[in-house]
């Protein structure tokens, strides 16, 4: 077979097939070239999900009309005033974007810069139509229609309208996120689907674009190390999606989709979100040009680290510091749908004498019991008369209102301490041994007992790691466990690891191990459950998470097995003692699987419960 040179419009094709794969490329690659261009006003309009239109109007340097012929040639660029590609600053620099576009669609492209007439360069599908003055302002506009008309087989690969629609949402979202010195603006089919003005903070830019619940739900972060510097905002755990859809990083203002984010946020992360979970975090990392090679993808979407572990390092321990610092916040207050569950009373519904007899009163002549001291009724009736009210009146045992159940009580030996003192506030009481309700001085809090110990158990642990090894505590009678044989296999290969958190295992037999020791934190609870958890997580670890992520994971486990339970109920000191290390606890606002601990009922969301607000 003989070598032949390519036709240039097959050569262009090409080209553009390494640029140009959907609107979403076309339309980044547009945008790129006006932020590069100095614009602080990006307008942009699609029609039919970028396929059948799509202009960008900005308002940057513009271009003189030798410029522009010149722009619409291949590797022609204004961004490498150097051959030095390895310090280039700009978004685009391989010139290749406007000619790739115009030779798969009919590219209008018009420029004027200040104190000059503007001009009007057409080409339909790689070959110039026509030339020739235009009015506008000092700018660039360029129109590109009916994108791959002419190449069916690229067109009929295109998805439906709405997904590059999306596409191209999704990428005009990511550039507004990088610079947030720049107001963009967005039309869809004559509908304004997105407008930011310029000069907004980065957190602001970034819930603007994202949510707008993330600002009051979000860390900041400022972090360095060895020259690389990272910065952005990443929500507390408890405010998360299902998807990692909200998860972006931009890397010396350029986004960037990298495995490198999904594995150092998952690590961050660890034990603080439910596998399923993911949280909403945008990180802008500032390098040395010398150290990140910018120049792997065509389309310039990926990067290259040139120390991949101090990168990935970076953004674990930056989003930890900052989390960290967040200590025991979670989402503070409950949804509306939560709040619409509430049902208020006196909805034209009442209480017969019928309906107290069947189980909605309580007919009962026991004693009456006060706080700390049991002490007969003052009024005792016998069964089958009336009862005296709280108010001294007698009723008749048949249409009475009867003194309602008496809750748990206990003695007052110390004065109560105040409300305002604590930011958890005071425990008042428990619910179905369960939570525990307090009193804030801006509203009630309600405790999930079990899942804020949890975290404390697992905060104990960790820090307990950092000093050297967890105190363990022997088993009396060693206690065996049969598994599976994979199952014993993962345990016999990570038994140094547990053994630093307390826990001695033995291999005994092919199909059980044998437990010796557990850690003392936990106590001697369901060790057959805490040894069989243990190892289904060994069997979902990823290989190649870290030494301390596969620890996390242990430590979390282990944590669940040795925190108090739903079901049991708790002294008053006990709650108050749990509210305290709380507080002072970092994470304590969401437990090891990412739920909250704790969430707030302010004063006004009770107003409006009863109608006052």
């Amino acid at each position: 077979m003989s070598i032949r040179r390519l036709p240039e419009h097959l050569v262009n094709r090409i080209a553009a097939g390494e640029v140009v794969e959907r609107p979403g490329s076309a339309l980044k690659e547009l945008v790129e070239n006006a932020i590069d261009a100095g614009a602080t006003r990006i307008a942009v309009k699609l029609a039919g999900g970028g396929i059948e239109l799509i202009e960008v109007i900005d308002d940057g340097c513009g271009m003189t009309p030798a410029e522009m012929a010149l722009a619409l040639e291949r590797h022609a660029t204004s961004k490498l005033p150097t051959d030095d590609i390895e310090h280039v600053a700009t978004l685009g620099f391989r010139g290749e974007a406007l000619p790739s576009i115009a030779s798969v669609a009919l590219l209008t492209l018009e420029s004027r810069v200040r104190g000059a007439e503007g001009w009007s360069l057409t080409v339909d599908n790689g070959v110039r139509a026509a030339e020739g003055p235009a009015a506008l302002p000092p700018g660039t506009r360029v129109r590109v229609e009916a994108l791959f008309g002419r190449v069916p087989a690229r067109r009929k690969f295109l998805r439906s309208t709405r997904a590059e629609y999306a596409a191209c949402l999704d990428g005009m979202k990511r550039l507004a996120m990088a610079r947030p010195d720049i107001a963009f603006s967005v039309e869809h089919d004559g509908r304004r689907v997105l407008s930011v003005q310029g000069g907004e903070s980065r957190p602001a830019r970034v819930a603007a674009l994202t949510d707008r619940a993330l600002q009051e739900n979000s860390v900041a972060i400022d972090f360095e190390r060895e020259g690389l510097v990272l910065g952005g905002v990443a929500s507390i755990p408890t405010f998360n999606r299902g998807v990692a859809d909200h998860q972006y990083l931009f890397v010396n203002g350029r986004p960037v989709k990298d495995r490198l984010l999904v594995g150092a946020v998952r690590g961050a992360y660890a034990e603080m979100l439910a596998r399923d979970r993911h949280p909403v975090v945008a990180l802008f990392l500032d390098v040395p040009p010398e150290v990140v090679d910018v120049n792997v993808h065509p389309a310039k979407t990926e990067v290259r680290f040139r120390d991949p572990a101090l990168a990935r390092g970076l953004i674990v321990s930056g989003l930890r510091r900052a989390l960290d610092a967040a200590g025991h916040r979670s989402v503070q207050r409950p949804s509306e749908a939560a709040l619409g569950l509430w049902q208020p009373g006196g909805g034209g519904a009442s209480l017969s004498p019928s309906s107290l007899e069947e189980g909605v009163g309580w007919r009962d002549s026991r004693p009456f019991v006060g706080l700390g001291e049991t002490q007969p009724h003052p009024n005792p009736s016998p069964e089958g008369e009336g009862l005296r009210s709280y108010s001294g009146a007698v009723r008749d045992s048949g249409t009475f209102f009867a003194p309602p159940p008496l809750a748990r009580a206990e003695p007052a030996r110390h004065e109560a301490p105040l409300a305002t003192d604590f930011p958890l506030g005071v425990a008042r009481g428990q619910v179905a041994k369960t939570y525990i309700v307090a009193e804030a001085q801006d509203g009630l809090v309600l405790v999930d007992q079990h899942a804020a110990h949890e975290r404390l158990v697992l905060e104990r642990m960790r820090r307990a790691m950092a000093g050297g090894t967890v105190p363990s505590q022997a088993l009396l009678l060693a206690e065996v466990v049969e598994l599976d044989e994979p199952g014993c296999d993962r345990l016999e290969a990570r038994i140094e690891e547990l053994r630093a958190f307390g826990l001695e295992l033995e291999r005994f037999g092919p199909r059980a191990m044998l437990v010796r020791a557990v850690p003392a934190a936990l106590g001697t609870g369901d060790v057959h459950g805490l040894v069989t958890d243990l190892a289904d997580e060994l069997a979902s670890f990823d290989e190649a998470l870290s030494l301390k992520e596969r620890l996390d994971h242990v430590a979390a486990t282990m944590a669940c097995h040795g925190s108090v339970r739903a079901g049991r109920i708790l002294s008053v000191a006990e709650m108050n003692a749990l509210l305290r290390e709380m507080e002072v606890t970092p994470h304590s606002g969401q437990c090891n699987h990412g739920r909250p601990t704790w969430v707030k009922l302010a004063h006004g969301d009770i107003e409006k419960l009863f109608g006052r607000k």
